[in-house]
């Protein structure tokens, strides 16, 4: 195998992957390297779709389960242990070696617990509405620790995007029936340290795999099984592992969805992370944040509830951060343009407008 000695500034020596191995991006099994950037985005963008939307139908169908809000920690438990399982299996599979030093994997494992841990155990005290409205904001702490984590500098067009896919999920939230939600405010600070660690997850992924090339696979298996291994000890310490055991004794329904979810989210991360290798965090968390949307829309779907145009506007909004995030990776973006085509859009919209609607 052919490789490079690179000596860095301090004077050290590294060793680069060679460019075989470093053009190998696999999606579920599938090399997908051979496909341009924009059919790998668009690859990884539907996949990331087809497993997170059901994730987020099958969360918020578990914290319904009456009773269960209190178990937020001990469903992140049982989702790491299926998560290490489901890693562990693809490892064999793949012949796996860790390439990754394990004191990285001590901190990842860490941040990641939080991020999952946090936010799963938010439902207990937020309602999923105002969970979403939270979460949608992640872009912008992304972006914040891209320039902590990796030193990045985003164009102002990155910056607009962002902001778009944000302000559109709240309008989109917001226009749910004009329902107040439910603020607590633990469960506010539970959300806002789940967004911190979402700061510094993808930026970190990143730089791991950029650095010593790891696979998937190997990130998942140990990150998510050195979290597990935390929060166990955490859990036995405080009794929430017998109690969270004995309720969903009582209640077997609850380990099938937890089982469910907990694939559909494997899957997910597998499609996130080979998303964050192809473009980037920041547009992993882009798609991400739009799939929340779609997953409101699909509530919209099938159950019957209030529509008003500010849904549209709102859906337009978050479009135009998707438009605007990809034109920016296109290094021509052409901002006259934009402004005569947004400006033709949004004056047929207005001219077919019309008074709300109830579906």
């Amino acid at each position: 195998m052919e490789a490079k000695i690179y000596i860095n500034d301090s004077g050290n020596a590294e060793l680069l992957p060679n460019k075989k191995e470093e053009s190998s991006r696999k999606l579920l099994w599938v090399d997908i390297g051979h496909f341009s950037e924009l059919w790998q985005f668009l690859i990884c963008s539907v996949v990331v779709f087809i497993f997170f939307i059901p994730y987020g139908y099958l969360q918020e169908a578990i914290f319904s389960i009456k009773g269960f809000k209190p178990f937020g920690w001990y469903l992140t438990l049982v989702q790491f242990f299926n998560y290490s399982i489901f890693g562990l299996i693809e490892s064999q599979f793949n012949r796996t070696q860790r390439r990754i030093p394990l004191v990285l994997y001590l901190l990842l494992g860490l941040i990641l617990l939080g991020s999952m841990g946090f936010s799963n155990a938010s439902l207990g005290y937020l309602n999923y509405p105002t969970q979403v409205i939270f979460k949608c904001c992640k872009l912008i702490p992304v972006m914040i620790g891209g320039v902590l984590v990796q030193h990045k500098v985003y164009k102002v067009i990155d910056i607009v995007a962002a902001s778009c896919m944000c302000a559109g999920l709240i309008l989109f939230t917001l226009a749910d029936n004009k329902v107040s939600p439910d603020f607590n405010l633990i469960g506010i600070i539970l959300i806002s340290s789940a967004l911190f660690c979402d700061a510094l997850i993808g930026n970190f992924q990143e730089k791991m795999m950029k650095k010593h090339n790891a696979s998937n696979a190997e990130i998942v298996l140990y990150s998510y099984l050195i979290g597990f291994i935390y929060l166990l000890f955490v859990l036995l310490a405080s009794g929430q592992l017998r109690d969270g055991t004995e309720f969903c004794i009582q209640n077997p329904v609850t380990y099938i969805y937890i089982f469910f979810f907990s694939l559909s989210g494997f899957f997910g991360v597998q499609a996130v992370l080979a998303l964050i290798r192809t473009c980037g965090a920041l547009v992993a968390v882009t798609v991400t944040t739009c799939r929340k949307a779609v997953t409101i829309v699909i509530s919209f779907l099938l159950f019957s509830k209030p529509f008003t145009f500010q849904y549209v506007w709102a859906g337009l909004l978050i479009v135009l951060g998707i438009y605007l995030n990809v034109l920016g990776k296109t290094n021509h973006f052409d901002l006259k343009m934009f402004f005569m085509t947004s400006s033709k859009i949004f004056g047929n919209i207005k001219k077919r407008r019309k008074s709300p609607m109830i579906v």
